[in-house]
């Protein structure tokens, strides 16, 4: 795979020597290629600022590809695209080699069922217990009979170790809790792609550790494609198979999670050091 470019401007963010490089395919089909997901060259902007500026990236089937970056670099717009929240101002996001924007509405909705999203702070339902949370999705995308929802949900909370907490609400758990809980009804429907965005978001570094463990415990039970976006070092250690590195809206390096911490590239190695002296500052 290739690396990163070796340099970084001031002005602009690295690019590819080749624009239409990719990482870590060559962008023909996901399922001939090994790739669920493949996004080319795509751009999104809100009013004046550049949020996305030509990215291109390909999402490995069956890894866990972590994605890396400074703050408002584009890494949770990438997942919007990816589950069709968001219609990119150009470019493509693919999935299993369908064009999510060349879809139907209601074949986007049944694409959006292929997916999972673990988001910061779980987004349960307040008014719900753990129990229903976790029972939303079957009710409301499937016709299954109630005793079959409740095997399904008591399994997967008894996977991420809710079983007591079935009839709790959730300002009645922990925040390490309510993550496990919204990782539970992100399995349910026992998606082919799980997102998680920045699932390790107020946690303490037990919890974090814990949670880490949980998804790799859970990828290797369940398989599929994992994308976890984060700031964590430790994270990314722990759970990768991939990293993937945005800076202003571009990827700038893509590739195995143990290449990354050896990499050389001074933005790659000043965001994994957290050192002060580097291509990235306060902009």
């Amino acid at each position: 795979m290739p690396d990163a470019v070796s340099s970084v401007g001031e002005a602009d963010p690295p690019v590819p020597s080749d624009a239409g490089e990719r990482w870590p395919g060559d962008g023909a089909s996901a399922q001939a290629n090994g790739h669920a997901v493949e996004v080319t060259d795509l751009h999104k902007s809100f009013g004046t600022f550049d949020v996305l500026r030509g990215l291109n990236i390909d999402f490995v089937d069956n890894a866990v590809t972590t994605i890396l970056g400074p703050s408002g670099t584009g890494k949770s717009v990438l997942l919007k695209h990816m589950v069709g929240l968001l219609e990119p101002d150009r470019g493509e996001v693919n999935v299993f080699g369908n064009n999510i924007w060349s879809l139907s509405e209601s074949e986007r909705s049944e694409m959006r069922k292929r997916f999972g999203v673990l988001f910061q702070d779980g987004a349960l339902f307040g008014s719900m217990d753990i129990f229903d949370n976790v029972a939303f999705p079957l009710r409301k995308n499937t016709e299954m009979r109630e005793s079959e929802i409740r095997d399904i949900v008591t399994d997967r909370l008894a996977e991420v170790g809710l079983s007591g907490a079935a009839t709790k609400r959730p300002n009645e758990i922990s925040g390490g809790m309510k993550k496990r809980a919204g990782f539970a009804r992100a399995l349910v429907m026992r998606p082919d792609i799980l997102l998680f965005d920045e699932p390790d978001s107020g946690l303490d570094p037990v919890r974090t550790s814990l949670l880490c463990d949980l998804i790799v415990e859970m990828h290797r039970e369940h398989r599929g494609t994992y994308v976890v976006v984060t700031h964590d070092i430790n994270t990314t250690r722990r759970v990768s198979d991939y990293v993937g590195v945005l800076w202003q809206g571009r990827l700038v390096y893509y590739g195995p999670v143990e290449e990354a911490m050896a990499s050389e590239d001074p933005f790659v190695r000043q965001f994994l050091s957290g050192d002060s002296v580097g291509p990235l500052g306060m902009e």
